[in-house]
């Protein structure tokens, strides 16, 4: 990809956030998923840390290594014509400076958007602070590019179990408030899927709403209607991907049957096809 591709991919990418309809990411894990996504019309791709993460042998939560996860990524973005953004977790290190080397490395790799969160292995938060230098420092890293990379920032705020709800929630937006302002394009805020508190943030938030979409989170046109601009799937594509591998083999196991097979199997040779395609 040349880099004025990447550079016009970018801003096409950062315009989706804007509407009119809420944008929706299935998240994919590898080439194959990437061009299911592609094939089934979606205008742009994320990955998924946690399906790279697995796919590779590793658990999600940064076990990974940057170098693993870039290589995905850059495989993935070499496959497709669209836009891709890359769950890069929380940077492959705490610190600006790893921020921006992960940024770096998302650009190499062809993709023009990525997540940056601010939860830790351990749980606990970063520091509000250093998270805004950290997306600064990726910013500037696009900057210094010419690339103008979509970042999502993401607070866990509502992963912390020792706060109670109207605590998570203050500083939810307390925190992706802080972060718009250091020049997050888009405010990813998981761990959330009630439409009361979901359509609460979108109207607080001064930037676009991110939630993960897919059970037990509301409807694509409620989540829309309540005010969010992005839906991604995070692991939910493939949870039930493998899922389904878990009923197959189990079945095959204890029944000698093919029933949950039935009717899913894409053809062989759409499959040869989908992938052979050149970008």
């Amino acid at each position: 990809m040349s880099p004025t591709d990447q550079r016009r991919r970018a801003d096409a990418f950062r315009e989706l956030h804007a509407g009119p309809r809420l944008l929706v990411l299935p998240n994919a894990w590898d080439v194959v998923t990437a061009r299911l996504v592609e094939a089934a019309g979606f205008p742009a791709i994320a990955t998924t840390s946690a399906g790279v993460a697995w796919a590779q042998g590793f658990p999600d939560g940064e076990r990974i290594s940057r170098g693993e996860m870039l290589a995905v990524i850059r495989r993935i973005s070499a496959a497709v014509r669209v836009p891709v953004t890359a769950d890069v977790e929380a940077g492959y290190g705490s610190s600006p400076a790893a921020a921006a080397e992960t940024a770096r490395g998302v650009i190499a790799a062809g993709a023009v958007g990525l997540n940056l969160e601010d939860g830790t292995s351990s749980g606990d938060l970063l520091d509000v602070g250093l998270h805004v230098e950290r997306i600064r420092a990726a910013r500037e890293a696009g900057a210094a590019a010419r690339v103008s990379l979509v970042i999502n920032a993401r607070t866990d705020a509502f992963d912390v179990k020792a706060w109670d709800p109207a605590r998570r929630f203050a500083e939810a937006v307390r925190r992706a408030t802080a972060y718009h302002a250091a020049g997050a394009d888009c405010l990813f805020v998981p761990h959330v899927s009630d439409g009361a508190t979901i359509g609460r943030l979108a109207r607080e938030l001064p930037g676009p709403l991110n939630v993960i979409a897919g059970p037990p989170a509301p409807s694509l046109g409620e989540l829309e209607r309540l005010g969010v601009r992005r839906a991604s799937l995070g692991p939910r594509v493939v949870q039930a991907a493998l899922g389904t591998v878990r009923q197959v083999v189990v079945e095959l196991r204890e029944r000698g049957t093919y029933e949950a097979m039935a009717g899913r199997l894409i053809p062989f040779a759409e499959l040869q096809q989908l992938v052979a395609r050149p970008p």
